[in-house]
């Protein structure tokens, strides 16, 4: 998606070879138009699957996730990475590592909006070492789902995550994959046309 990388490539940051600022325009402040582009990608490139919802993790994951579910006519899932007091009954959980926050954390979701034999799309904002996405595809599959994709925005495609997912044999769909990131310094990897 050429519009996103330019976009990556004008506002977004790399700080070192490990992390890329995208917070002006997909993780912290949000630009809604070109999300709206976002989801129209995920939702043509997953047209074919037969969606039955998205499957996101808060909070980064959400605008991109909702405009695919707004474009597929689906409804949206939030997995929550904070404990709740109000969140106990019906509730799948499972421990991820967060490697930004460098801590675990248990990723949860009520059961009740996963319903069995659904088809599911996971859409985030990075696919990096994959630990969040092989979450929600632990909780989706406990819930009796069937995991139809994972769609991330941004992956860094030199790290395990993309890898990893595809060879258990997961469909993977990336809009902007980076191939290496140093100080200042953003390269993609080359799509096949």
């Amino acid at each position: 998606m050429e519009l996103l990388k330019n976009r990556i490539l004008t506002d977004g940051r790399a700080l070192n070879e490990q992390v890329l600022l995208v917070d002006s325009f997909l993780n912290h402040q949000v630009d809604p138009e070109l999300m709206e582009q976002v989801g129209e990608e995920f939702a043509a490139r997953f047209a074919d699957a037969k969606i039955d919802r998205v499957v996101t993790i808060e909070s980064s994951g959400i605008a991109p996730a909702l405009m695919t579910a707004l474009k597929l006519h689906v409804p949206m899932v939030i997995m929550k990475k904070q404990p709740s007091r109000i969140l106990k009954e019906d509730t799948l959980q499972t421990e991820v590592f967060s490697f930004t926050k460098n801590a675990p954390f248990q990723l949860t979701v009520k059961a009740k909006f996963l319903p069995k034999g659904q088809r599911v799309l996971i859409i985030d904002d990075f696919l990096a070492n994959g630990e969040a996405a092989s979450g929600a595809i632990r909780l989706i599959e406990k819930a009796g789902g069937v995991v139809a994709g994972v769609g991330a925005v941004i992956a860094k495609v030199f790290q395990p995550g993309m890898a990893n997912l595809k060879g258990a044999g997961y469909r993977v769909e990336v809009l902007a994959p980076v191939r290496r990131l140093d100080k200042d310094q953003i390269e993609f990897l080359e799509e096949k046309a």
